[in-house]
């Protein structure tokens, strides 16, 4: 560790196997919040902000001041291939954390993806690079580069911590964190609930659109009675 509190750099953290990665890679956000019993899912006004816009990989946490970008910048040349950047930008909607020229280069170092709990710009060519980037919203206002900042070490992010190496899953319907070192268990169960779903659907477009067990559930909870 580099800095001093408020001002530093963390590196040589663990990263969940490759193999691992590439599994929840299959699975949708909703199935993975599922399987942690609905926590770890990101406050969701943090959204794709172009269509499309998916990624899964091991998370690179930075804590900035409101409106400054300068430890993003650095976290950009320190992101390992794939690496999902999750950015604390205490929530400020005035300045945008992360443009075009910064795609262009977590574009070309392999960057996976990038959360912000703040606001960016250059949407059009965040969207022409294909590069996965979800925030609370878009503004054409510059930063600041002055820090202070934290890289590598635990940070907020809607809602939920965030550790380095922690697993980032964030689709369309936004955006979840699953602790590294639960990440075998919540993707067993992940990929339990997605057959489970998928075997319904199968049901369903089969002609059996009831769910089985609702008027007993309703009939054990007292608001229906039981058939005579």
């Amino acid at each position: 560790m580099s800095g001093s509190p408020g001002f530093r750099i963390v590196s040589g953290w663990t990263r969940p196997d490759a193999a691992t990665i590439a599994a929840f890679a299959g699975v949708p956000s909703p199935n993975v919040g599922d399987a942690m019993n609905r926590l770890g899912v990101v406050d969701p006004h943090i959204q794709a902000v172009w269509p499309g816009a998916r990624c899964v990989g091991a998370a690179l946490p930075v804590w900035v001041r409101a409106g400054d970008n300068l430890m993003i910048h650095k976290a950009i040349d320190m992101a390992e291939p794939g690496d999902v950047i999750v950015v604390n930008g205490q929530g400020d909607l005035t300045r945008a954390l992360f443009g075009e020229l910064m795609a262009q280069s977590a574009a070309a170092l392999g960057v996976g993806g990038l959360v912000f709990d703040g606001v960016v710009r250059d949407v059009a060519s965040l969207a022409e690079l294909r590069l996965p980037v979800f925030a609370r919203g878009v503004s054409p206002a510059g930063p600041f580069k002055q820090g202070p900042g934290e890289i590598g070490r635990p940070v907020a992010i809607g809602g939920v911590v965030c550790a380095p190496g922690d697993l980032v899953v964030a689709d369309a319907d936004g955006v979840v964190i699953v602790p590294r070192h639960d990440a075998d268990v919540v993707l067993a169960e992940a990929q339990a609930i997605q057959e489970r779903e998928a075997k319904r659907i199968q049901e369903i477009r089969g002609g059996s659109p009831r769910r089985a067990g609702i008027d007993e559930e309703l009939i054990r909870r007292g608001v229906i009675g039981e058939a005579s």
